[in-house]
């Protein structure tokens, strides 16, 4: 029989469940707190709290501690007059110079917003509903958010991971993350630090509209061949390419947009090469993409009989007589007119590794792009290349192509082997972008050279109208 759990004892026998023939557990007694001593102890939290509150957060305390003091000196009257003044002098800054303006007041007040109304007030929910919390002896471990910084369309929030997580484990509950803080999206990057990660949550799509072709800069000086703007930025950054030395490597399926990327280039390379500081070749096995601007071309050839591989192989003959010039001169290329820097763009690669019917030609095409892919990075020469199959069996030479874009893909495996090997854990949901041409063309993923993350960018829409402007634009200033 268990015993009565109102039984009058210090040392009471409390049964553990309600089975009678259970024996009965010793429990540790109950010390009853009087309640005035609980008052107390709540009332040196509800301080402790106060302080360490006003600690954190001094510039807060020192503008409200000052505001006081001068209604309690001089009245009402004068701190609302300066305050009228601050809002005037913040009305001019937004108006007269934005940029400062967004970058140094909008977005931190937005980002601190944010973190208290969004982010601390559904953290203890979504960690535990999550399973990112964890309990031992009766005790709550969380993350810690740590910072939040905002931009036009996404939030990044930096986490403290608790002792024993790694990113995967964040990854694995990125879309638990993203429904709980009412977010379309949220990919988990991998911090700096050790034991950090970075939530980015989206917000809204920026690149959910397809864009206009982008302006031509204004003159060669301004073309930076490390940086050809094409398009933007989940973040509504602009994206930024590099050519010079790097190889790029486009792969989408049919209708997935690699032609915007293409003619992108060489709507950014235009002033170069109306100043002959840039050669862009072209080559075209399908007669559909390049063909439409073959006027623009320094070179072009679309012959399947021979002419196209004589094109690249006259790429080779360049960059060897180029490496025999600079060798012992130099390491750095510098764009002249005498040696420009030569795009060597190839819209269906994989015709000349795979699909060419004739297998003298198909060696000859692997020998060249392996001998231009290997070397000519350093004397100025540059392949960017577009294939609808990234298997290896149609092209063997992908890791010498530095720069890769995935745009849309069939299968979730075709991913990794554009961008490399955990590129899908990480984000790259190219097998997710819509088919829908006024949804989803040029959207792509690409790996920037100073993350190993995949970022989601669009490429402008280059139009017809568009590509027959540059040639006349070409024409026009080559006269």
């Amino acid at each position: 029989m268990g015993l009565r759990k109102d039984a009058p004892s210090d040392n009471v026998m409390v049964p553990a469940t309600a089975d009678p023939f259970e024996g009965p557990r010793w429990a540790p007694p109950v010390w009853h707190m009087p309640q005035g001593l609980v008052l107390l102890v709540n009332l040196v939290r509800a301080l402790v709290r106060l302080v360490l509150f006003l600690a954190r957060h001094p510039l807060a305390t020192i503008v409200a501690g000052g505001v006081a003091w001068l209604v309690y000196a001089v009245g009402w009257q004068l701190p609302l007059f300066g305050f009228g003044l601050v809002l005037l002098g913040l009305g001019c800054w937004a108006a007269y110079w934005r940029t400062s303006f967004v970058r140094l007041v909008a977005r931190p007040v937005r980002a601190r917003v944010r973190h208290v109304l969004v982010y601390r007030r559904h953290w203890q929910p979504v960690m535990v509903m999550s399973g990112l919390a964890f309990y031992r002896n009766a005790r709550e471990y969380l993350p810690a958010i740590t910072r939040v910084r905002v931009t036009a369309t996404t939030d990044r929030v930096l986490v403290k991971m608790l002792s024993g997580q790694a990113p995967q484990i964040w990854r694995d509950h990125a879309e638990n993350l993203a429904h709980g803080f009412g977010a379309p999206l949220c990919r988990v990057r991998t911090a700096d630090k050790p034991g950090f990660v970075w939530l980015e949550l989206v917000r809204r799509d920026a690149l959910a509209v397809p864009l206009p072709a982008l302006p031509v800069p204004a003159s060669g000086g301004d073309v930076d061949l490390t940086a050809l703007p094409v398009g933007k930025r989940e973040d509504a950054s602009p994206w930024l390419l590099r050519l010079l030395g790097t190889h790029v490597l486009i792969a989408g399926a049919t209708g997935a947009g690699k032609g915007s990327i293409l003619w992108g280039l060489v709507r950014a390379l235009l002033p170069a090469m109306r100043a002959g500081l840039v050669q862009v070749w072209g080559i075209d096995p399908k007669r559909m993409e390049l063909a439409f601007g073959r006027g623009i071309f320094n070179r072009y050839s679309d012959d399947a009989t021979g002419g196209m591989v004589a094109l690249l192989e006259a790429a080779v003959a360049e960059m060897h007589k180029r490496a025999a010039r600079f060798g012992g001169v130099t390491r750095t290329f510098l764009a002249t007119a005498a040696d420009p820097f030569i795009v060597v763009m190839v819209d269906e690669l994989a015709f000349l590794t795979a699909y060419c019917p004739d297998r003298d030609l198909r060696k000859r095409a692997d020998a060249a792009l392996a001998t231009l892919t290997s070397q000519g990075r350093s004397v100025g020469i540059c392949v960017v290349g577009a294939l609808q199959d990234p298997r290896k069996d149609v092209i063997n030479i992908r890791n010498l192509f530095p720069t890769r874009i995935a745009l849309r893909l069939d299968e979730a495996d075709q991913v990794d082997m554009v961008l490399g090997d955990g590129a899908y854990e990480r984000g790259a949901l190219a097998d997710h972008i819509s088919p829908i041409p006024q949804v989803g063309a040029g959207v792509a993923y690409v790996r920037l050279e100073d993350s190993p993350d995949p970022v989601r960018v669009r490429a402008a829409f280059v139009s017809d109208d568009d590509i027959a402007a540059m040639g006349e634009y070409l024409t026009a200033e080559t006269a």
